[in-house]
């Protein structure tokens, strides 16, 4: 990893923009190397991941490493998976769980990171907020844009977020996981020159 990327590491790991609007002090989360070919942009930490600094440290990571059928070792190697999220840090809570991402945080910093990965050749784009910043002409709910898939593939993937509270979704939309989720996890196993592993 070049100097100068360890730099915008550093100042991304660094940042306070929106700290007069956090419930905690700023402790932004990102893994990022030049040498990725997976980038996973998610909504913002939560409590957990606030707490470790470790990204989708919790029950809702563990389903997403099982969509991808990836070890933890795997998942937390940088130079294979980049961890971007639309707020870098946890947002508080809300009436319904917690806040949407500070608004602040993507258009300032991803438009700086996300160039610098210049062979990731797919990105997961997990929930609203991700979807609604990246995918142009999009329809208006998340389960007609996730149906769309084929669309914007293998550049952009859109997903549900695999919190345990869209069980239900997963539940009446049984085509996600019968049909997205194996085309993401080939083309992720193939590019990333892995065989197929059981995910913890």
């Amino acid at each position: 990893m070049s100097q100068q990327f360890c730099h915008l590491l550093d100042r991304v790991r660094a940042c306070t923009i929106c700290q007069d609007h956090l419930p905690h002090a700023p402790r932004p989360v990102i893994q990022a190397h030049p040498e990725a070919k997976l980038l996973i942009i998610g909504q913002a930490p939560g409590t957990k991941v606030h707490e470790t600094g470790i990204p989708w440290n919790d029950t809702s990571g563990q389903r997403l490493r099982q969509w991808l059928d990836l070890p933890p070792e795997l998942f937390y190697d940088p130079k294979h998976i980049a961890i971007v999220p639309m707020g870098l840090c946890y947002p508080g809570k809300g009436k319904s769980g917690d806040l949407p991402p500070r608004p602040e945080c993507a258009p300032h910093w991803h438009p700086r990171v996300i160039p610098q990965l210049p062979n990731v050749g797919m990105t997961l784009l997990i929930g609203q907020y991700a979807q609604q910043y990246y995918l142009s002409n999009k329809p208006k709910t998340l389960t007609e844009t996730v149906k769309q898939w084929q669309t914007w593939a293998p550049q952009y993937l859109p997903l549900p977020h695999p919190s345990p509270r869209n069980t239900l979704w997963l539940k009446k939309n049984p085509w996600f996981e019968a049909q997205v989720v194996p085309y993401i996890r080939d083309h992720v196993h193939q590019h990333l020159g892995i065989a197929a592993k059981t995910a913890q």
